[in-house]
């Protein structure tokens, strides 16, 4: 059975992913869509050879050539053809599939998809005929009946992965140097774990130091102390710049009303965000919402 091709990179039917837990297919494309800049459900690892223009959270990537892309379902990314023919190999997969059991570490943990990381590997000639045979055999097992097809693929997305890691530099693999540093480790992975906001009806749960300290199981001075040690800021303000990033996402990218959004990010009312988010932003809701439009 011959593998799906697919015409664009970001129109893609997600219902087998969602049976599966995993869906893998290929790239080729010649047309520059509009890019479709949103949060998805999803990993996703491309190997992808063109020119394009990759937008992930603030950061703006144009690449020409071979390169590995490493999407995290909690980050907005694109992807927009600049010019030429893009084709390659694509993967997604939850969470759950790749890990298959509570013994493997997070894939949060992994500088590849880690909030701040860098997604986008540029590849040579030689890495991208290895990585693309990976690819070929997952598309075989994919439409395979092997009973253990899953563990398999598992193990050819866990090969792909950790051939990127070998590319990255020994610094992004940061351990722990004290106390300090492992607390604010954990706040902000308990930060990132908060978002996206999905619904209305399930607002932003912890929203000040005080909630995070008690999310933790210390004392809100002694979080306050590490994280201003180790990243030279606040945790107030750490959490305020990621309301901000968050408030930001939902105006641009949800048709929800400006008090609908500050209910979904814990405010009572919406005068009290719309200050919030002037004082911090520089600009109101509204009028970034008026700029989109």
């Amino acid at each position: 059975m011959e593998a799906q091709v697919v015409s664009t990179i970001s129109e893609f039917n997600t219902t087998d992913l969602k049976l599966k837990g995993f869906k893998a297919y290929r790239i080729e494309t010649s047309v520059h869509p509009i890019p479709n800049y949103s949060r998805r459900d999803f990993y996703k690892v491309c190997l992808v050879t063109g020119n394009s223009h990759i937008q992930y959270a603030d950061k703006e990537i144009i690449v020409d050539g071979p390169y590995l892309f490493f999407g995290n379902p909690h980050i907005p990314y694109s992807s927009e053809v600049i010019s030429g023919t893009l084709y390659g190999y694509a993967c997604l997969f939850t969470e759950e599939f790749l890990k298959a059991n509570d013994r493997s570490e997070s894939i949060h943990e992994s500088p590849l998809f880690r909030v701040g990381g860098n997604p986008v590997f540029e590849i040579n000639e030689v890495q991208k005929e290895f990585i693309s045979t990976i690819f070929e055999k997952i598309l075989a097992e994919q439409n395979d009946n092997y009973f253990f097809k899953n563990d398999l693929i598992r193990n050819y997305i866990n090969l792909i992965i950790h051939e990127a890691l070998k590319m990255q530099p020994p610094d992004n693999f940061q351990k722990h140097k004290n106390a300090s540093s492992r607390i604010t480790h954990f706040f902000f992975e308990l930060l990132e774990r908060q978002f996206p906001i999905e619904s209305i009806d399930e607002p932003l749960k912890l929203k000040a130091a005080q909630d995070y300290a008690r999310g933790l199981a210390v004392h809100v001075n002694h979080l306050n102390r590490a994280v201003k040690e180790v990243t030279g800021k606040p945790t107030t303000t750490h959490i305020a710049e990621r309301i901000i990033t968050e408030a930001k996402a939902l105006l641009q990218h949800t048709d929800w009303s400006i008090a609908d959004i500050a209910y979904a990010l814990g405010f009572e009312y919406p005068t009290y965000f719309n200050n919030y988010f002037k004082r911090i932003a520089g600009t109101a809701p509204s009028s970034l919402r008026a700029q989109i439009v």
